[in-house]
Formats: structure tokens, sequence, C-alpha cells
């Protein structure tokens, strides 16, 4: 496995991130502690969740963490990761970023992975409507008591991690040191302006859905019944986007590599990028993502992806300005 560290921070933490998401709605318990006790022997050390998971039951996914937590004894070889933002009640302070929600939050969050801090609280969506005094103010407060080392953000512009990184430094506060969202070579915008944030405030960047739903792991070689299988918006794109998919396709087959670890390697590739969350199902899934470690692009072989892909053409205002 591959470390490196967390933005600018001290945190070690591997180049592929366990994503949770399906632990609960997709993936029983016996399942999800499988894959979390094997990702942990293979090296991967950062686990990514949220409140919201479980979905039609929110904290299910935590539920799970926890009571794998308590079983396996091995909660000090993790860096966790979980968010606040989304509702997880009826009242009118049950979502968003106010002191009030991120107290009752942490606690629960805490109560349910069975432990006494998060490595990584993230915000998971900006709240425009609270100061980032109030928020940073209470994040202080967390991390004066234990319960909260790092802060991180997720689906943030690059204006607010400016906003927020400037809050924070007028405060004397660490602020942000990671922001994850939506990368992928079907999805470039980040290269516009959160990318060039990150890399100024010194945040580390973890993408989320880095194969685009499936679409860039395999989906048209898996043949007809993997492209029925798509959902409506997931086929939208797939319509829109089938040529490419099959030229990416064929270039993976090119290069003797599965197309997900192809899709993998490429963020692996990207300058500022921590690791990519891998969301696996089974830990067959798990295994087969470890093999896009060992993919290295000659320069030839990057510029026909950008091909095959074209990003946004550099990062703004250059990419459409003069």
């Amino acid at each position: 496995m591959e470390y490196t560290y967390l933005g600018r921070t001290g945190l070690k933490v591997s180049r592929l991130v366990l994503g949770t998401m399906n632990f609960g709605p997709v993936t029983t318990e016996e399942d999800s502690h499988q894959i979390m006790s094997s990702a942990l022997d293979r090296g991967i050390n950062f686990f990514d969740t949220a409140n919201v998971y479980g979905w039609d039951k929110k904290g299910t996914t935590e539920s799970i963490i926890g009571n794998w937590f308590a079983a396996s004894g091995r909660r000090e070889d993790v860096v966790l990761a979980t968010k606040v933002y989304g509702s997880m009640g009826e009242g009118p302070n049950s979502e968003g970023l106010s002191a009030k929600h991120i107290r009752r939050q942490v606690e629960a969050s805490l109560k349910r992975l069975q432990t006494d801090y998060i490595d990584l609280y993230q915000f998971h969506h900006v709240q425009r409507d609270t100061p980032w005094d109030e928020i940073w103010q209470a994040m202080e407060v967390l991390v004066q008591q234990g319960k909260v080392l790092y802060v991180g953000s997720s689906n943030f512009a690059g204006w607010h991690i400016a906003q927020a990184s400037e809050a924070a430094a007028a405060r004397h506060f660490l602020g942000l040191v990671s922001e994850q969202s939506i990368y992928n070579l079907m999805n470039r915008h980040l290269e516009l302006e959160v990318l060039p944030a990150a890399k100024h405030y010194g945040l580390g960047v973890i993408p989320w859905s880095p194969l685009a739903g499936g679409l860039l792991g395999g989906v048209l070689q898996k043949g007809k019944s993997a492209v029925r299988g798509v959902d409506d918006y997931r086929q939208g794109l797939l319509t829109k986007n089938r040529d490419k998919i099959k030229a990416f396709e064929a270039f993976s087959k090119e290069l003797g590599q599965h197309p997900a670890n192809v899709g993998l390697a490429w963020l692996l590739a990207q300058d500022g990028v921590t690791g990519p969350i891998i969301g696996p199902r089974t830990v067959e899934q798990l295994e087969g993502s470890l093999a896009a470690l060992k993919v290295k692009f000659k320069k030839a072989e990057l510029a026909r992806l950008d091909e095959i892909f074209p990003g946004p053409g550099g990062t703004a205002p250059e990419a459409y300005a003069w």
C-alpha cells in the first residue's frame, strides 16, 4: 500500500480510501465487517462514512462500523472520517452547520461509532446561511475536547474553500485540511477552481464517484445486462458519452488493464489528489481495486486519456478566457 500525508497535515493515510456507503443498504453487516478487516489487512487505513448513510435508516452505516470497532479492537489502526450537515430528524435544527446541530450530531456519531474521537470531521455540504465564525467556534470546542482531530469539507466550491480557510486563519485555527468532491475522467470540473484552491490552502483532495457510478468500470464490455442495469441518470450519461466510454475501454485493453484500474490510477496520478474513495460491495471488489496502485502511466498514455475525456482546458480563468 502507498501512503501520503492528508493535505498539509502530518497525518498519513492510504492512497485508496474505503467508502462505506453500501454498508447496510446493500452490504450486510457481516460482509461489511469482512470488507473492513480485509481493507485494513491490505493497508487501507482511511475509512470514510457519514451520519446520513443508511438512508432510510440513517446512522446505520456508522453503527455497523462501530460494531466492527468493538468486535475487532482495531479503532486505533484506522483514520476515521465521517460527515455532518444532512437532515437527521424532523425539527428545524436537525440539519445544516449550526453550532447546535454540529454539537448534537458529533455526539450521536461518536455513540454509533463506539469511539471517543473522530479523526476527520467533514462538512458534507456548504451552508451559506451560517456564519463561519459560528461554525469554526463549534469546531474549535470539539478539537479542544479531543472529540475531533481534523476538519474537512465536501462538495465545496473553490471560493467556499477560500472563504472557510481565511475565516479559520483569522481565528488562528488550522481550518480545512481536505475537500471531498466528485472527480473522475468524465467529470473534471474540479480542475477549474477547486483543485487550485485546495492546493493553495493545503487541502488534500478526496474524489468520490471515481468511476462515474460504474460507467468507467467496463460497463460496455460487461454486456447488455450491465447496460440495462444502469439507472436512468447514468443511462443518460452513458448514451451521451458512449463513444468516449467505448474508446476508453479499448484503450484500457491496449494497456492490458481493467477499465476500473485505469480510472482509479488516473486519479492517483493527478497532482493534489490524496486518494479516491472506493465503495466495494464485496471483498472481491475490494481486492480488485488494489490493482490500480500498480498502474503507472507514461506521458503519452495520460495524453491519450485527455484526448478521450478532455478536461475543462486548465484552471480558471485561462480555461475560458485569455
